[in-house]
Parts: C-alpha cells; sequence; structure tokens
C-alpha cells in the first residue's frame, strides 16, 4: 500500500463529498446528514491504513506524490508525511466523524427550528454574547453547513500533507474560508464580528507570509519544493527576515501571545463543533508550520529568535491561564485554556530537545482530543441550558449526571491529570525543557497550578454544589446524554485514557520526525535518548 496515492486521495475525498452534499435537496437535512457522516468515516478508514502502512524506521517523508502545477515558477501538487503530519493527519480523521455526529442538530435550530428550551421565572431572559436563544435567519441550510465541515476537512488535510511550500500557502489561507462561514453564518451572538476578526487577523499573518514566501523562492533558486529549499544557504539577515515572516503567520495561527485576541471571540461565537475544530486541529497549522518549515529551512534564525519564543511561551502560559480562572463563559473559558496550552507547544519546540520536541508534538495531538472533546460536551451542555455563562448553572449534575460526568473527565484531561494523555506531553516538555533552561521550565510549571484552579472551579460552578432552581424549569436540563452523544464522547474518552498509559505506538512515529528536526538545525540532546524518557513515560 505505500505506492498508494493516500494523500491526494485524502485530499480530494472530502471536498467530493462536500460538493455531493450541498447539492442535495434542502427539504431532506436528514440524509445530509447522513451523507457527509459517511463520508467522513470513509477517511478515518483510509487514514487508519496508511497509519499502519506507515514505515516508523523508513524514510523520513513517505507516500511522497508530485503532479506539475505551474512549471514556470516551479510550483506542484507535491505532498508528503512525515510522522509529525501523520499524526496531525490521524487527529483529523478521528475528530471530523464525531464533529458531525454532535452537530447533527445544530443547524438545525440555526434553521429557525423551534428549541426545546423553556425559563422559568427564575431565570434570567437572555441576552448578551453568551446567551444561546439567538436563532437565525431560516434561509441557512443544513446540507451547506455540512458540506462546509467536509471543506474544511478537505483543507486542513491539505495544509498538513503539503511538501511544496506554495500549495501549503494555498491550503493555509483557503482553510480560513470554510471556517469564516461556520462562525459567521451558523455561530451564535456577534458571530459576524468573530468571523471578521478571525479572517482579519489570518489574513494578516498570511500576507507576512507570502512575503516570505516570494523572498525564499526568489533566494532558493526558484523553487517551492520544500527538500530543495532544505538545502539552500541563506544568508544571515536574509533568513532572519524570512523566519519573522513565516513566524508572524503561525504565532497569529496558533495562537502566541500577544497575537491570541481573536481566538476567545471566535471559540467563543463557533458553534461547539466548528470550535472544537478550530481549536483541536486549525491552531496547529501554526505550530506545525514552525516544526516543518521554520526551523529546518532557517536553522540559525530559529535558534537567534528561540530566546523571544521562549518569552512569548511562558508569557502566554501564565497570562492566559489567569484570564481563564476569571472568565464566566464557559466557551470562552475554554478558548483562554488552549492559549495557555500553546504556550507549553512553544516552549517545547524552541527549546530544542527531543524529549521537548516530542512532547511538544504529542501535545498537538492530546490537545486536540482533550479539548476537542471539552468543547463538545460544553456545546452539550449549553444547548440544554440555553445559555454559555457559568452563573446561569449550578447543581446540574443533579439534573444530567453522565454529561457532568464526562465534563468533569474533560477538564480533568485538560490540565493535565497523570493518568490522562496530556500530562505525557506536558511531563516531556517540562523535563526537556528544564535540562536546558530551568528557569523556563519552572515559571511554565505555574501553569499547571492555574490550570487546576480555573478547571475545578468551572466544574464546581456548573455542575456541583446546591442545583440552581432555575434549571428545574429547563426542558433541556432534563436530559442526559443520548446514545448518539454517548457514541461522541466514548473514543475520545478512550483515547485520551490509551494514550495516557500507552503512548508508544505514537511516539514512535513522532521520535524519527522530531530527531530529524533537531538535526536540522544541528541541536544535539543534552539528556538522556528521547527513546528512553519515553519508555519511562509509557511506563
Amino acid at each position: 500500500m505505500s505506492n498508494f496515492p493516500f494523500l491526494s486521495v485524502l485530499t480530494v475525498a472530502p471536498l467530493v463529498g462536500a460538493l455531493v452534499v450541498a447539492f442535495l435537496p434542502r427539504h431532506r437535512p436528514e440524509l445530509a446528514k447522513q451523507v457527509a457522516f459517511a463520508w467522513s468515516l470513509l477517511v478515518l478508514v483510509l487514514s487508519v491504513v496508511m497509519w499502519v502502512s506507515f514505515n516508523a524506521g523508513g524514510d523520513r517523508f513517505q507516500f511522497r506524490e508530485s503532479y506539475s502545477w505551474i512549471p514556470n515558477w516551479g510550483v506542484s501538487f507535491t505532498f508528503a508525511a512525515d510522522g509529525i503530519a501523520l499524526v496531525m493527519l490521524m487527529l483529523i480523521a478521528v475528530l471530523v466523524p464525531l464533529v458531525i455526529l454532535a452537530s447533527w442538530h445544530d443547524a438545525d435550530e440555526v434553521s429557525g427550528a423551534p428549541t426545546a428550551t423553556k425559563h422559568g421565572p427564575g431565570s434570567a431572559p437572555l441576552e448578551g454574547a453568551a446567551r444561546a436563544g439567538n436563532l437565525a435567519s431560516s434561509k441557512r441550510s443544513v446540507p451547506v453547513y455540512f458540506a462546509l465541515l467536509l471543506v474544511l476537512e478537505c483543507t486542513m488535510i491539505g495544509v498538513f500533507a503539503a511538501a511544496d511550500v506554495f500549495l501549503f500557502y494555498v491550503f493555509f489561507e483557503v482553510m480560513l474560508v470554510p471556517m469564516y462561514f461556520l462562525i459567521g453564518s451558523y455561530g451564535g451572538h456577534q458571530r459576524q464580528y468573530a468571523a471578521v476578526k478571525f479572517f482579519l487577523y489570518s489574513l494578516v499573518g498570511g500576507l507576512f507570509m507570502l512575503a516570505a514566501v516570494i523572498g525564499l523562492w526568489v533566494v532558493g533558486g526558484k523553487t517551492f519544493d520544500w527538500q530543495a529549499l532544505s538545502q539552500v544557504d541563506i544568508s544571515t539577515g536574509t533568513e532572519r527576515w524570512l523566519f519573522l515572516g513565516f513566524f508572524l503567520a503561525f504565532a497569529i495561527k496558533a495562537p502566541f501571545f500577544p497575537f491570541h485576541t481573536w481566538l476567545p471571540d471566535a471559540g467563543g461565537a463557533a458553534p461547539a463543533g466548528a470550535a472544537a475544530l478550530l481549536v483541536g486541529v486549525l491552531d496547529k497549522v501554526g505550530t506545525f508550520g514552525i516544526l516543518r518549515y521554520c526551523l529546518p529551512l532557517f536553522p540559525e534564525a530559529s535558534k537567534w529568535f528561540a530566546p523571544w519564543a521562549l518569552a512569548l511561551g511562558v508569557i502566554g502560559i501564565v497570562y492566559a491561564a489567569l484570564l481563564a480562572v476569571g472568565q464566566n463563559d464557559l466557551k470562552r473559558l475554554v478558548s483562554y485554556t488552549s492559549i495557555a496550552h500553546f504556550g507549553f507547544i512553544g516552549v517545547g519546540i524552541f527549546a530544542f530537545t527531543t524529549q521537548a520536541g516530542t512532547g511538544a508534538v504529542l501535545y498537538m495531538l492530546n490537545h486536540g482530543l482533550a479539548t476537542g472533546l471539552l468543547f463538545l460536551v460544553v456545546g452539550m451542555l449549553i444547548s440544554r441550558r440555553g445559555s454559555a455563562l457559568i452563573s446561569d448553572f449550578g447543581g446540574a449534575g443533579k439534573l444530567v449526571p453522565v454529561l457532568a460526568g464526562v465534563l468533569f473527565f474533560a477538564g480533568l484531561a485538560s490540565l493535565a491529570l497523570p493518568g490522562t494523555a496530556p500530562f505525557i506531553s506536558e511531563f516531556l516538555v517540562l523535563i526537556g525543557t528544564f535540562t536546558v533552561n530551568k528557569p523556563v521550565a519552572v515559571i511554565a510549571t505555574l501553569g499547571i497550578i492555574l490550570a487546576a484552579a480555573y478547571v475545578l472551579w468551572m466544574v464546581q460552578r456548573t455542575t456541583q454544589g446546591t442545583l440552581n432552581p432555575a434549571l428545574t424549569e429547563v426542558d433541556g436540563m432534563r436530559r442526559d446524554l443520548n446514545l448518539r452523544e454517548k457514541v461522541v464522547v466514548a473514543p475520545l474518552i478512550a483515547l485520551i485514557v490509551l494514550l495516557g498509559f500507552f503512548p508508544k505506538p505514537v511516539t514512535d512515529v513522532i521520535n524519527p520526525a522530531v530527531q530529524a528536526t533537531m538535526d536540522d538545525i544541528g541541536r544535539t540532546d543534552p539528556a538522556p535518548s528521547v527513546g528512553g524518557t519515553v519508555q519511562e513515560a509509557a511506563r
């Protein structure tokens, strides 16, 4: 199967599915959902076969394909996947079907269908940014909503699979379009403001990268091929400017402090499923881009900018965690936790050790699973209550105990409790950083304490304590998780627990790619080999 064009097929398949779904009759929304879900399962099956076919001890880049596109510019449709890209592709393949299932009725409600929520005399009127009773125009189409999810899957796969810098840039920019419409057309209150802010921030970052891409093409011999460009010798000054152009785009996308302000608005306004993909996958394009492009193509500049990147990482960890503690909006709180987690990933990348680098990549995967689960569960809770305000809850676990239990588990995974997958990631990042930069590792550890504060306080205020009398007057709060919702959360819970105790199948895929990246920038590991560290963590 190593000669099968996995990457091109995986990229095109969701786009074909999106076209099929988009042209289905609007009066048959259930058919659109079923076709979209089936198509996403097809992508998942192909991704699993690709994972099995990947040789962790073989070439760095596998499943390579190249098709001429614009010969005069040296542009081609070139795809290839190393261990880092493969892990992200599997994350996409797992999350999208679950998001489609979780969003089964989201577009119905947006389309003007009546909700099952009613509010008794003890509940406040639904108003403000976090209130969820704002129905949009009935002109919005259910098939289009699920078609947009498939288009988004196409662009996400393409951006991680691209091995041509220009092709990567195209997917990087086109990826904004489906998410813009998912937020702007199907989101909650202030959705248009959040969508425009998300689009403009990302577009500005893309313009910086476009300038750097053009500069790289000029100094790199008029080619966009990643492997050819990685062998080019660039002068120090030029390399630093090119690094900065790429880094700014990736820092905004990630997002790193202080380029993060678009995420709480976008995450708060987006539908829960789209928010899970936004934070779980789209943001990882930033950290992936740093690993794939900034470090190997600009090794000396990466080392020169590393102290600044580490500073931004630790500031983001503490700053975002403090802001999360003070949030009263569930989705904005989860968005701020993600900013703090991306600080850990940034620290792991720029520590330049294989332990920290492996931890950073593993964090990208585990954060997608844990925060994806947290966003989906929060969305289920909000849809029942009709509000995202924490103050509108209280004691909800007495009415929906299973949902409250899943929320508690997702929160514990988010704060990296031992036994959950994020703990392994955080442990590797901190131990790998401590070997080379003790102050950064010590300050970053404060984020663990703050994470416990904002997660446990959020759980306590929403599902524990005295029951809010207003909840008993809300019809939705009498419904615990149904079968469809259990099918959504069960695989994520299983993966988080499995990778928390046995991460070896994933780290075996990640390690060679991380080691090759460290070799690209001329860094050697001052600590024991990453294989031994990971084996100890796995045990």
